[in-house]
C-alpha cells in the first residue's frame, strides 16, 4: 500500500509545523498584543467627556472639560491614554471657547492639547460640536449655525492638517431631541417643530463642515457618532406613535446619508418645518470623505413602553449587536462602537466584555467594524440627570476616577487590548490598503 501524503512530507522534512503558520493564517498570528497604530488595525479608543450645552435658558454652561478637570489635567489625561495602551482618542475641542465670533478664534488651549497628542502619536477623532454652541450663536434654532460652524470646521482643518478623523456634530438626534423636544438643553423647547428645526440645522452643519474639511483633507474620515436606540412596546395592539418613534431615531442619519425616509416620516418632517427645498438639498447625496457610521449604546438606549404608558429602561433586550445590525442594513456603512459605559464601577468590567462580545458577533456576520470606544477616560458629572441641573454628582463611569486613579474597568480594558489589540478591521484585512487617497464613488457594501 502506498504511504499517505503526510508520510512523504515527513520523510522529506516538509510537514507543516504543528504550531501552525507563523506568518499569519491557519494557526499562526492571532491579533493579540497591544495596539501598534498600524494602518488597517482595529481602532480601540476612549474619549474625553466634552459636552458643553447650556441650561437655565442659556444662563448656565455645562462644560464637562472644566467640570471633570481636563483643563487642569489635560497632559496627564493624554499620558493615561497611552499608558493604557490606546492609540485612538475621541477628543472634543471646546467649541464655545474657541470660536469667538465670525472669523475670530482662540486656539490657546487647543494648540497645546493637539501638540501633545501629536507628540504622543495619539490619533484623534476630533469632535467639533458636542451638544452646545458659543453664546454668540444662540442655539440650534439659529439658521445661520451651519454657515458659521462650517467656517470653524475649515479653520480647524487648516490649523491641524495632520488630523484625518472627524466627528463634525456629535449625536445629532440626541442634540435635537434634548434641545428642541425634551426641553433640557440650549433653547429648551418642547415641540415637534423645534425638534425638526434643531435637527435639520445640526445635520446641515455636519454636511457643510465635511465639505469644508475635505478641501484640506480629501481623504478625511468622518466618524458620525449617533445614539443607537430602540423603543419596545409591551402592548397587544402596537401604536402608531411608537412605530413613528422607532423611525424618527433614523432621521439624522437619513439626512446625512441622503436616505429617503418612509412616507409617514416625510409627512412628519413636512408638517413640522422641513421645506421641500431643504429636503431636496439633503437628498442630493452624502457628504465627502470616508463615511463611518458610529453607533453609541448605553443601557438606557433601549426602553419599554408599558401598558399603562410608563417607560422603563431595558438594557440588552437587543443590545448593540442587534440594533447596529439594523442600522447597518439600512445604510451599509462601515461602523464603529463609538460610546458606551455604565455608572456602576463594580459591574463596568462585565459591561465592557459584553460590548466586546457584541462586536465579535457582528464581525462574524461580515459587518466591517472599525473600532470600539469606552466613553470616557474619566468619570463624568451629572449625567445621571442628563446635565439638566448642576448638582455636582460624580458618575463613576470612567476608566479612571476624577483623581485620575484607575478603576477596575481600566484593567479589564488592558486585558482586552492584550488579547485583541492587533486584530484587523476585517479578517485578512492586511490584503486591503488603508489609502490616503480621496474617497471615491460610494457603492453599497
Amino acid at each position: 500500500m502506498s504511504p499517505d501524503f503526510l508520510a512523504v512530507l515527513e520523510k522529506a522534512g516538509s510537514a507543516t509545523d504543528p504550531d501552525g503558520d507563523q506568518h499569519g493564517g491557519a494557526g499562526g498570528k492571532d491579533g493579540s498584543g497591544l495596539p501598534t497604530g498600524a494602518r488597517g488595525n482595529f481602532m480601540f479608543a476612549t474619549g474625553i467627556e466634552c459636552s458643553n450645552p447650556t441650561i437655565g435658558q442659556g444662563r448656565t454652561r455645562r462644560d464637562q472639560l472644566e467640570e471633570c478637570g481636563h483643563y487642569t489635567h489635560w497632559k496627564e489625561d493624554l499620558r493615561l491614554v497611552r499608558e493604557l495602551g490606546l492609540r485612538v482618542l475621541r477628543y472634543g475641542l471646546p467649541y464655545h471657547k474657541t470660536h469667538l465670533g465670525p472669523g475670530r478664534y482662540d486656539w490657546s488651549f487647543a494648540d497645546e492639547a493637539m501638540r501633545e497628542m501629536q507628540r504622543l502619536e495619539i490619533t484623534p477623532i476630533l469632535d467639533l460640536l458636542h451638544f452646545g454652541v458659543p453664546d454668540w450663536l444662540g442655539n440650534f434654532q439659529n439658521p445661520e449655525l451651519p454657515l458659521h460652524f462650517a467656517d470653524y470646521a475649515e479653520a480647524v482643518a487648516r490649523r491641524y492638517p495632520w488630523v484625518r478623523h472627524y466627528t463634525p456634530v456629535n449625536e445629532i438626534y440626541v442634540t435635537a431631541r434634548c434641545s428642541g423636544k425634551d426641553g433640557i438643553w440650549n433653547e429648551q423647547l418642547r415641540s415637534d417643530r423645534a425638534f425638526i428645526t434643531a435637527l435639520k440645522h445640526a445635520a446641515a452643519a455636519s454636511i457643510v463642515a465635511a465639505h469644508r474639511i475635505a478641501r484640506h483633507r480629501p481623504d478625511c474620515i468622518i466618524v458620525q457618532s449617533e445614539s443607537a436606540e430602540y423603543l419596545h412596546e409591551a402592548t397587544a395592539s402596537p401604536t402608531a406613535e411608537v412605530a413613528l418613534a422607532n423611525k424618527l431615531r433614523f432621521l439624522s442619519l437619513d439626512l446625512l446619508y441622503a436616505n429617503p425616509p418612509d412616507a409617514d416620516v416625510f409627512v412628519y418632517l413636512s408638517d413640522h418645518g422641513l421645506t421641500r427645498r431643504e429636503y431636496d438639498w439633503f437628498m442630493k447625496g452624502e457628504p465627502p470623505g470616508y463615511q463611518v457610521m458610529g453607533n453609541d449604546y448605553y443601557g438606557k438606549n433601549e426602553r419599554i413602553k408599558l401598558p399603562d404608558g410608563r417607560i422603563i429602561e431595558a438594557e440588552d433586550v437587543l443590545g448593540w449587536f442587534q440594533i447596529t445590525r439594523e442600522y447597518y442594513e439600512r445604510y451599509r456603512k462601515p461602523t464603529m462602537h463609538t460610546e458606551t459605559n455604565i455608572f456602576d464601577p463594580v459591574k463596568a468590567p462585565t459591561w465592557l466584555w459584553k460590548q466586546w462580545v457584541n462586536i465579535l458577533r457582528i464581525r462574524k456576520m461580515g459587518v466591517p467594524v472599525l473600532g470600539f470606544t469606552w466613553y470616557s477616560l474619566t468619570d463624568q458629572i451629572d449625567w445621571d440627570i442628563a446635565l439638566a441641573e448642576k448638582n455636582g454628582t460624580v458618575n463613576a463611569c470612567g476608566l479612571y476616577d476624577l483623581q485620575r486613579r484607575e478603576r477596575p474597568v481600566a484593567q479589564a480594558y488592558r486585558e482586552l487590548l492584550n488579547a485583541f489589540g492587533r486584530i484587523t478591521i476585517v479578517p485578512k484585512g492586511e490584503m486591503f490598503e488603508v489609502t490616503e487617497q480621496p474617497a471615491m464613488l460610494k457603492m453599497e457594501v
